[in-house]
Order: C-alpha cells, then structure tokens, then sequence
C-alpha cells in the first residue's frame, strides 16, 4: 500500500510540475509563517472575488517589518501567495512593503496560470490592509485597545 502511495505522491508532484514552478510548489506544501501572531501590530482579513480568505498579521519595529504571519482557507496558489508576500515584507520598512503589488508576488513566485493570479492580488492587498490598520493604530492607539476588546469577544 506504501508503494502504491508513493507512486501516487509523485505522479501529483510532477503534474504539479506542469502547471507551477517549484517555488509555487514549496510555498503551497511547506508554507513559510503560516499561522496567527499574538500582539501583532497590524492585521487584515480579506476575501477574494472567488471566496478564498486571508489573513495576514504584521509585527512591526520602528516602521519595519520584523515578522509577518498568514492565514487563509483557500487554495494551494493563495497558500503559496500568503505565504510568498509574507516573506517578501520581512525587513522592509513600510513604504517598501506598501509598493508591495500583485506582479512583485507573482514574479517571487515563478508566475501563475491566469486562472491563478487573483491568489497573488489577494496576498498583496491584504498585506496593505494590514499596514493601513497598523498606521491606523499608530494614529490612534485607542484603537488597539478597541480591537483586542473587539476580538476576544470573537
């Protein structure tokens, strides 16, 4: 039965091969900063035209970008997306991660089918949302306050 897995295993990884290049494949399989942050300094959720959510939370040190962590129940592209642009803003400050854009995480990424490239948007925008909200936040620091409050009610 082992056998029979294994075969099938790379018979799937060399379809894959076909389609998306091996970047794609490592950050839809092993995805780099995949999971939430407590005390993040900027978070976003958003939702794509196709129904696949992300979410993106930002920690950020004198305006730069010290750690970043994703989330999202779409699918293997908008996996790789998440975790491509969350890798991609480490260490920037934030004017370089808001110059961040669809075709910088697409390139990153060795590109994507068409059918593909909104995943890549997604990333993007909600990486912005996130440093809109920390900006936000840095404003207005009541507003941190609001939102623990707001989510620990969640």
């Amino acid at each position: 039965m082992t056998i029979k897995f294994n075969e099938l295993q790379e018979y799937i990884k060399n379809r894959m091969r076909e389609v998306y290049s091996e970047t794609v494949i490592e950050h839809a399989t092993n995805p780099k900063n995949f999971g939430n942050m407590e005390d993040a300094d900027g978070f976003a959720s958003m939702t794509s035209s196709c129904g696949d959510t992300m979410e993106i939370w930002l920690k950020i040190k004198n305006d730069i970008i010290i750690g970043a962590t994703f989330m999202t129940d779409g699918c293997g592209t908008t996996i790789a997306s998440g975790s491509m642009v969350t890798e991609i803003s480490k260490g920037k400050n934030i004017k370089e991660v808001l110059k961040i854009s669809q075709q910088d995480v697409l390139d990153a990424l060795g590109g994507l089918p068409e059918d593909s490239q909104h995943c890549a948007l997604l990333a993007a925008n909600t990486l912005k949302e996130a440093i809109s909200e920390y900006m936000a936040v840095k404003r207005d620091p009541w507003k941190m306050a609001y939102r623990k409050y707001f989510r620990s009610r969640i």
